[in-house]
């Protein structure tokens, strides 16, 4: 009986299945646009950068702590005295993140739909509980996995339990996504492979170097050829 190389594939959800980065930026751009009275708006982000670096630990990811991090930055911008009404605004741009529609990325559903029932997928995304969960439905790719996981972050303790889990170990495993930090390099730590499929907009806390000595790193210009990598390996 021969054993098959990789059994399980994981995937990241935001940035690599769908859209995200893009719609902070959107409303990072009005953001800082809230606050041109009082200060220039590279300096506004730059404030915004420091406070979402601070407030990981305290919110974790997604927008929820984003939007928090944006009321904590109006604040310490105009030395406590941002109006009622900016407050009222950034709340609202909050809630609009958490509407967005969803749009998939090119190739993810022809992928997904070719790899189901030949292999075990799961998708294993950071952020917000809910908005992952709504995006996931909204997207109809729900059907296409195995099983979904929804961390606070991702580790290689993170990718060893999760692949212990649903499939048979990260020694046969592969995580595919666009963060380096989050995706690649702690699931190579776990002994899978790690495809990395990059992101124009990916966010700049998740920027590492590429583990490029890695023997199981591997490196794709869009999910599209994801089959060919993956028959090539088996």
């Amino acid at each position: 009986m021969t054993t098959r190389p990789l059994t399980t594939i994981g995937f990241d959800a935001d940035d690599t299945l769908w859209q995200n980065e893009q719609y902070y930026r959107l409303t990072e751009a009005h953001f800082t646009g809230l606050l041109a009275d009082f200060a220039e708006g590279p300096k506004i982000s730059e404030r915004l950068l420091e406070a979402e670096k601070r407030n990981l630990r305290h919110y974790g990811f997604g927008i929820k702590g984003f939007t928090l991090s944006m009321i904590e930055t109006a604040i310490e911008i105009t030395e406590g005295k941002v109006p009622a009404g900016v407050i009222a605004k950034i709340l609202d741009t909050g809630r609009d993140l958490l509407s967005h529609p969803v749009e998939t990325m090119p190739h993810v559903r022809d992928t997904l739909e070719a790899l189901s029932g030949k292999y075990l997928l799961v998708m294993i995304t950071k952020g917000d509980l809910f908005d992952q969960e709504r995006k996931l439905a909204q997207s109809g790719l729900g059907d296409f996995f195995d099983a979904v996981e929804i961390v606070s972050d991702k580790t290689a303790v993170t990718y060893r339990r999760i692949f212990a889990k649903v499939g048979d170990g990260p020694e046969r495993a592969m995580m595919v996504g666009n963060s380096l930090k989050s995706d690649i390099v702690p699931a190579i730590a776990a002994g899978s492979y790690g495809v990395f499929v990059p992101h124009e907009l990916t966010w700049v806390l998740e920027h590492v170097d590429e583990p490029t000595e890695a023997p199981r790193f591997r490196k794709i210009g869009h999910l599209g050829e994801l089959r060919d990598l993956i028959d090539r390996l088996a």
